[in-house]
């Protein structure tokens, strides 16, 4: 099975983010699910195309976001999507974020799609957000991938974005949690809000604390790539692949191939 990381090393792994529509249940749910699952079925396809080397898939617009577990109707219409976007996009490693911070049921529908990684916002500690105070789950988040998907990867973000910290403790102290105690896979860093670059600092302060791959999560353009691809391994791109490179807005073919013919 091709695996994310088993793109060549002197390559940069570029994640493509699905931005699902409301699902059932929010708030912003347009009244059918079939052209949810139809349009993010075609996301897939445009990236696979491109040479998106992986895909995440998140339910970004079920705003608000419940702070902890979602409803079993968001898990379930998740699992319906990922699965198909696997049928259809075989050779595609895909990933699951679950918003605003269910680790629980990124794996629930990391095993029923059999996708590669989840993406979690706040792995450990704790961080002040919009939905209050979200605790990391770590202790929870690693037993429970042991009994179901051992193979699954954990991207775990570092003072994640949309949030801040309690306590200022440094972000080299946060990364060391997350990668000794919190056993993570890859620390992703990111900007202060979706679409918002990072600091190219911070960017080299975590990639100087930690041995574990390191991931861009937001912010990322053709224009201002150059300025990480020394300090990361990867990047998650979502706003910038829109047209205009706003987050609402539908894919730009011609976007993805710029940026990529940028990478390669």
């Amino acid at each position: 099975m091709k695996t994310l990381f088993s793109v060549s090393a002197d390559k940069k792994i570029i994640v493509g983010v699905i931005h699902l529509k409301a699902l059932p249940g929010a708030p912003g749910f347009g009244g059918s699910f079939q052209k949810i699952l139809d349009h993010a079925a075609e996301e897939a396809r445009i990236y696979s195309e491109c040479g998106i080397h992986g895909i995440i898939i998140e339910n970004y617009h079920d705003i608000p976001f419940f702070p902890d577990t979602v409803p079993p109707i968001t898990v379930a219409c998740m699992a319906a999507i990922a699965a198909e976007i696997k049928k259809q996009n075989q050779g595609i490693p895909i990933g699951l974020n679950v918003l605003r911070n269910d680790a629980a049921a990124a794996i629930a529908v990391a095993v029923a799609s059999n996708a590669q990684f989840i993406r979690v916002n706040v792995h450990s500690g704790a961080m002040l957000t919009d939905q209050g105070i979200v605790q990391g789950k770590a202790h929870e988040t690693l037993r429970l991938r042991e009994s179901l998907i051992p193979h699954l990867k954990i991207f775990a973000d570092v003072l994640v974005k949309h949030a801040a910290p309690l306590v200022d403790r440094g972000i080299e102290n946060e990364v060391s949690d997350l990668a000794e105690r919190g056993m993570a896979d890859v620390i992703i860093v990111s900007g202060s809000g979706t679409g918002m670059a990072s600091d190219p600092k911070r960017v080299s302060k975590v990639k100087a604390s930690t041995r574990l791959p390191v991931f861009i999560g937001s912010g990322i353009t053709a224009e201002n790539v150059d300025m990480y691809t020394n300090d990361v391994d990867g990047f998650i791109v979502g706003s910038y692949f829109k047209k205009a490179g706003r987050v609402n807005n539908e894919l730009d073919r011609e976007r993805i191939m710029k940026f990529m013919d940028e990478i390669r």
